[in-house]
């Protein structure tokens, strides 16, 4: 079954945090069908749809093929990384510095995986706590 992002705004997925409103980077990514489009991703990041491919850990298959992109997996994954860009970019700045950070900087609490790493591997809710974690004042 696949979800639409519209189904997911009534819960507050993907919005500001502490707000209705949702993200720039949500508003941006968003396609007219109501899914996060892996294109359109890709052009925010001034990058590809296999560089997308790559950091979601989908298949190339997974993020060109409509029907594959709109699946219930490719969604919930597409999701996360924009739910942790979103969490993480008032921290850094802008959403270029935020998807810097998600590729490149190191975890100290994993053992120095990066955000994208994590979330390939399906820990995407292990890199939430984390961040609120920290937000908290918690230990990095």
């Amino acid at each position: 079954m696949n979800l639409p992002y519209n189904s997911y705004i009534k819960t507050g997925i993907l919005t500001a945090k502490g707000t209705d409103i949702m993200s720039e980077l949500t508003l941006q990514v968003i396609d007219a069908d109501g899914f996060v489009s892996p294109k359109k991703l890709a052009y925010q990041f001034h990058t590809t749809i296999k560089d997308i491919a790559t950091i979601s850990g989908l298949s190339i298959d997974s993020v060109t093929k409509k029907n594959r992109s709109q699946a219930l997996s490719s969604q919930k994954r597409l999701k996360e990384i924009v739910l942790i860009l979103n969490r993480i970019t008032p921290w850094c700045g802008s959403i270029h510095q935020a998807y810097a950070w998600f590729r490149s900087e190191s975890l100290p609490s994993f053992g120095g995986l990066t955000a994208e790493e994590l979330v390939k591997d399906g820990m995407a809710d292990k890199v939430m706590h984390y961040l609120a974690r920290t937000s908290q004042g918690g230990y990095a």
